[in-house]
């Protein structure tokens, strides 16, 4: 092996370590990737800028687009409210599959749903339905539309550029859609076979108790005496010295919303959160007395005092949302959005201590008391979907049906070859801006910048893979393991690879990591690589196993109230399915 291939192999293994361990976010994990490629000369500068230039980021970009318009207008939620109507569960799953699957072939299934999610919550709770039981299959009919076109989902276009890069003919629009119909098909079967012995119950919890907030949380009322009386609660330092935080204060009939500057004065009643041990050592400090019984219910945050009601709620960081990675504290947030964040809820455990330190990551539920005048500000907040409050306005029918015949017209022009992909994509960006569809700075804002500096910095990668060798070299060691065993068997070694890589790291990366050596596998075979492309493209797409794997996965797992063996025991089956579908149909649609 070469000088070359070993160094690009350094560089591969140490963006699959820090891809899997989630040390780094991924798009700067991408532009590591990228500046160790030039640093070590393995790729020219021109190469390794062309991942910006590249007809499946631009693409990408322009999709995310013509996503939000049908998102903003109304297009995708007006689904939704029709969903809602149904009453029988197993049809209302059902539906709900048959609606975002085909949505997902043309828009961008995190933001499909995204807009569904909170539709769907109030549907099951109307219905007196658990959310478990239509939340995994809604993500995993997403993925399986998602694979159904050639921009269904930024995978399938990124394995279409770095095939071309590497000397294919690349794919048509509707060129995955026959193998799509088959597995998306076989997969809504199974779902609905399985999901009264593998979709878990888990009934939603009152807020309150979903977060174990009644133990936290209770009112001390100041004495008279009290060293408190005179002084703000900012000055005071309660949650310095005493690890206790004051969430209101309740002075008579009035209620002071997070009141840090408001001087105290005897007979106050300060609604705090904090151990028990901290809050007994407050009181006896500084003269408080504790309301006795008190228990925080769901009840005194809604309706009686109209536009100054508190309401409780909760809301995700959704995919994309700038909120990642960065703490409370330097969002300001309380500042910005006049929300306090009660607790927030990640993977399973809910944090409480020093929220304000957390730094928040996709999919994070944020429990919120927020006045229900300030709803309206929160709800229009595109780093945030609001999980069970919703706007009762509703959008202009007229700008959803044109944002329909808009995309509609980007999609049928790509597809009969009038245009290529990319430039029906951008006009139809541009045609939703200039009927003010969506806004100038709503488009900017839909663009998942992430996405786009991940597909750019590790495009160059595959460039160095097939440049260097190493591809074709990694190609030679698979050969010799199940390559005597044909075509067949390599394919689904390669599929198999790519849906484990996918479990553990960005479905993008794992795309990358395996074309250049899916094309060089099959090259050195002597057979046609589009049967393995196709595979790498369907099984980087399909994430079902963990919630983790795929960001509508993710989105679902605490909405759900799910556990993470229960994508295992859901999603395991399914991906085998898809394996089998895969060996069995791939070369039958794309000969080898």
């Amino acid at each position: 092996m070469s000088t070359e291939a070993l160094l690009t192999l350094a560089v591969l293994a140490g963006a699959v370590y820090l891809f899997v361990t989630e040390k780094l976010p991924v798009d700067v994990v991408a532009m590591l990737v990228l500046a160790g490629l030039l640093v070590l000369g393995l790729v020219s500068p021109a190469e390794a800028l062309s991942g910006f230039s590249s007809e499946a980021t631009i693409t990408v970009a322009a999709m995310f687009i013509l996503s939000a318009g049908l998102a903003h207008t109304g297009a995708v939620a007006s689904l939704g409210r029709l969903l809602a109507r149904v009453r029988r569960p197993w049809l209302f799953m059902l539906l709900l599959m048959v609606v975002i699957g085909p949505v997902s072939a043309f828009v961008n299934n995190t933001a499909a749903v995204a807009v569904l999610l909170p539709l769907v919550l109030a549907a099951t709770s109307a219905n007196g339905q658990s959310p478990s039981q239509v939340l995994i299959p809604m993500s995993y009919a997403a993925q399986m539309g998602g694979v159904c076109t050639l921009i269904g989902t930024s995978t399938n276009l990124l394995v279409n550029s770095i095939a071309k890069d590497l000397g294919h003919s690349g794919f048509q629009l509707f060129d995955f859609t026959p193998l799509g119909m088959i597995t998306m098909g076989a997969g809504f079967v199974y779902l609905m076979a399985a999901r009264r012995w593998l979709l878990p119950h888990h009934p939603p919890a009152p807020l309150t108790e979903a977060y174990g907030l009644g133990k936290y949380i209770t009112e001390l009322r100041v004495m008279s005496g009290s060293p408190l009386i005179g002084k703000s609660v900012a000055q005071s330092k309660l949650a310095q010295k005493h690890s206790v935080y004051v969430l209101e204060l309740i002075r008579g009939e009035e209620k002071h919303w997070s009141p840090r500057a408001e001087l105290l004065r005897e007979g106050d009643v300060l609604l705090v959160r904090g151990d028990w041990e901290k809050l007994n050592e407050l009181k006896d400090n500084a003269k408080l007395e504790l309301e006795p019984e008190f228990k925080l219910q769901d009840t005194q945050f809604s309706g009686e005092d109209g536009e100054q009601a508190q309401v409780l709620l909760e809301a995700m960081v959704a995919p994309g949302s700038r909120f990642a990675g960065q703490t409370l504290q330097e969002l300001d947030f309380h500042w910005h959005y006049n929300a306090t964040v009660l607790a927030v809820h990640r993977r399973g455990e809910v944090l409480r201590e020093k929220i304000k330190d957390v730094r928040l990551s996709i999919g994070d539920v944020l429990l919120l008391l927020v006045p229900k005048a300030d709803l309206a500000v929160l709800r229009g907040n595109e780093n945030l979907v609001i999980l069970n409050e919703h706007d009762d306005a509703r959008p202009e029918r007229g700008k959803a049906l044109l944002a329909i015949a808009i995309v509609a017209s980007a999609i049928t022009v790509a597809g009969v070859g009038l245009l290529p992909i990319v430039a029906a994509a951008i006009l139809g960006g541009i045609a939703l801006v200039a009927t003010r569809c969506i806004g100038n700075d709503q488009a900017y804002q839909a663009v998942d910048w992430r996405v786009i500096v991940l597909l750019a910095g590790v495009i160059p990668l595959g460039i160095a893979m097939q440049k260097s060798g190493l591809a074709q070299g990694i190609a030679d060691l698979a050969l010799g393991g199940v390559g005597r065993f044909g075509p067949l068997a390599v394919l689904a070694a390669i599929y198999l690879l790519t849906a484990v890589l996918t479990e553990v790291m960005s479905n993008n990366a794992a795309a990358v990591l395996i074309t250049p050596i899916a094309y060089s596998t099959a090259l050195a075979m002597g057979v046609s690589p589009t049967p393995f492309l196709v595979a790498v493209a369907f099984a980087a797409s399909t994430s079902f196993a963990t919630p983790v794997g795929y960001q509508t996965n993710t989105m679902v797992y605490n909405a759900g109230n799910y556990r993470f063996s229960d994508f295992l025991r859901m999603g395991v089956p399914l991906n085998i399915l898809f394996w089998v579908l895969a060996v069995i149909f791939i070369p039958r649609l794309f000969p080898f």
